[in-house]
């Protein structure tokens, strides 16, 4: 299920979400500069990367710029795009900015605890869009997403609502998670599962706990 374009109504623009996305796609461009598969980008990712059993605490921010190919950011800055605009809409520029980085900290802060003899870099700012996500669920639990959904041979759009589908991605996460529980990074495809969830759980407590903007008028579900 891909995710097309969600129902709830913007009053401002996105300028937080697409600062960040167009940070996260220069620092892209800057990677595939050194080179895919090449010395130069290797080091880089394993400087720059969160590595548990050498850990700086520096990587923990410089990770969430960093990505793995073409597919992991660009999954990454559509879902931030389809859930971040309303989010930074609701909570202002200021304080969603904060979420979404105290969200990637967080995120960061379990996969070291469950990790932490790990050798294997880890990037992506897949633990800070999951915050974002968890805030969504949050604040637009009855919005609707437009879903691209791929049904044996066919292709078709279906409105899915936004609780059931954000819901259904946390599980695959959390049991994901839960199946790879003792195997290495490297093992179960250097996907950081208890990062996401991390991530989800700490923008839902966040966004919680911070007041939101007037909005222009009311939303009609």
């Amino acid at each position: 299920m891909i995710p097309l374009r969600s129902s709830e109504p913007h009053y401002s623009r996105p300028t937080v979400t697409l600062w960040i996305i167009a940070a996260n796609v220069a620092v892209f461009l800057y990677e595939l500069s050194l080179g895919l598969s090449s010395y130069s980008l290797n080091r880089f990712i394993m400087l720059h990367g969160i590595v548990p059993d050498r850990l700086h605490y520096s990587s923990i921010l410089t990770s969430m710029f960093i990505h793995g190919g073409f597919l992991h950011i660009a999954g990454n800055m559509w879902f931030l795009w389809i859930f971040g605009r309303g989010v930074e809409d609701l909570l202002g520029h200021a304080k969603y900015l904060f979420l979404y980085f105290a969200s990637g900290f967080a995120a960061a802060l379990l996969y070291i605890l469950l990790n932490s003899n790990s050798p294997v870099p880890t990037v992506g700012a897949s633990g800070a869009i999951a915050g974002v996500m968890g805030a969504y669920l949050v604040k637009f639990p009855r919005a609707h997403i437009v879903t691209l959904v791929f049904i044996v041979i066919f292709i078709t759009t279906i409105d899915i609502p936004a609780a059931f589908l954000l819901l259904y991605w946390f599980a695959i996460q959390f049991f994901s998670g839960v199946g790879t529980v003792g195997d290495s990074a490297a093992s179960n495809g250097g996907v950081a599962w208890f990062a996401h969830v991390g991530g989800f759980i700490a923008g839902m407590l966040l966004v919680m706990l911070m007041p939101t903007q007037q909005r222009a008028r009311p939303w009609r579900y």
